[in-house]
């Protein structure tokens, strides 16, 4: 099965107030079943009532991490997807708060890419962050906020850094 192949048939709830956002990724995502929601309070239903493999959640307008808690208890992984929320604060927030993926909504056109690298990582007992360097270098924050823009938490993206390393590392010597 081709990268691509992983995404054939998902259910994928996608959560925005923003209509066009909405439309957007339901287009870039043609082989998946994908369900939208414009709210909070139809997102919720929505996660009450059918089961997912993927959610993508705009972090502001739709309380995107109250809706985080509800899909992390269903075990469904999640990207954070935002514009207005872009900050190194909401980057640590969604991390500390179980999030497999953080994306910009001026990578949108990606969306496919971070959704594979989740699943990729999830069926590999890997960490789903460990790819998201690879998409959104450093450089590409540095551009937004400076190029000090981690020294605010640099503990947190110490400890960030080796955590992926280190289950990296352990899932090569588990693989044949």
């Amino acid at each position: 099965m081709s990268d691509k192949g992983l995404l054939d048939g998902k259910r994928v709830l996608v959560v925005d107030d923003e209509p066009d956002i909405l439309e957007v990724v339901e287009q870039l995502l043609p082989m998946c079943h994908v369900t939208r929601a414009s709210s909070f309070s139809e997102a919720e239903k929505v996660l009450e009532s059918k089961e997912f493999d993927l959610a993508v959640l705009d972090i502001m307008g739709v309380d995107g991490y109250h809706l985080l808690e509800i899909a992390r208890k269903k075990n469904i992984p999640t990207a954070m997807l935002t514009a207005h929320a872009l900050s190194p604060g909401n980057v640590v927030k969604s991390i500390q708060e179980g999030a497999d993926s953080y994306i910009p909504k001026d990578k949108i056109s990606d969306i496919q890419a971070f959704l594979i690298d989740i699943l990729q990582a999830k069926q590999k007992g890997k960490n789903p962050w460990a790819r998201w360097d690879d998409r959104l270098p450093s450089s590409y924050f540095a551009q937004r906020w400076g190029a000090a823009w981690q020294d605010a938490d640099k503990e947190f993206w110490g400890t960030f850094r080796e955590s992926i390393k280190t289950r990296s590392s352990q899932s090569k010597k588990e693989d044949p």
